[in-house]
């Protein structure tokens, strides 16, 4: 589903020797359909670079990424929004809409695509309730908490129902059984059939939560099991 080959990114700054410095290189991993993944590394190592290699929304200096069977390298803008279409992506500087609901917060994506309000109001009503925000439908971000603005905004990456889900530091500032419950969510959306890739730096979670792993250290990126 998602290839990296010989990738490498860099700064637009050169540095003393007059070249731009690396901010990741030589990226080399395979993730297959269906997959769940770990990014692990410390606070500015790269792991949102990488969500957003994948999400197509940077490109690398050089090497090739191959996403859905298909070479971002030749992808014009056609293809491109075509591929992003079919994946969901949880950034930590992501927010949701402050004058908007909930509800509404998630169903503006189906909105723009022309759905009917009957089906936008199932869906998203199913969406919230499998999450257990039905009694938040209508509450505002300011007054939901902060688990609950993360489960809301899964939601809304989620609700398309994506082959592929990026998540950036899902759990930063919630407590043990909040985690615990986003944790629990993006598992259940993994079996359901997507392929789940989670960045974190906390190293604890993903020994309370093992599973395949990629380490991101010294400007590239390690894989084990």
């Amino acid at each position: 589903m998602v290839r990296f080959e010989s990738v490498c990114i860099r700064y637009d700054r050169k540095s003393s020797r007059g070249m731009s410095p690396d901010v990741l290189r030589n990226l080399n991993f395979n993730i297959p359909a269906g997959s769940f993944r770990w990014i692990l590394g410390p606070a500015g190592t790269g792991k949102s670079t990488i969500l957003r290699l994948i999400n197509l929304s940077l490109c690398p200096t050089q090497g090739e990424i191959v996403v859905f069977g298909a070479s971002t390298s030749s992808a014009g803008r056609g293809l491109t929004s075509r591929l992003r279409r079919q994946m969901g992506i949880v950034l930590q500087e992501s927010r949701l809409i402050s004058y908007m609901s909930a509800f509404d917060n998630i169903a503006v994506s189906l909105r723009v695509k022309g759905r009917s309000e009957n089906q936008i109001r199932t869906d998203v009503t199913q969406i919230l309730t499998w999450l257990g925000l039905t009694s938040k439908l209508f509450s505002l971000p300011r007054d939901l908490t902060d688990s609950e603005r993360q489960r809301v905004l899964i939601a809304r990456a989620v609700i398309g129902r994506p082959r592929l889900l990026l998540v950036d530091e899902p759990t930063t500032g919630l407590d043990d059984n909040q985690e615990a419950h986003i944790i629990h969510l993006l598992h259940e959306l993994h079996q359901s059939g997507s392929t789940v890739i989670i960045a974190t730096r906390r190293e604890m979670l993903v020994n309370r939560y093992p599973g395949p792993l990629m380490i991101v250290s010294h400007n590239t990126l390690t894989e084990t099991t």
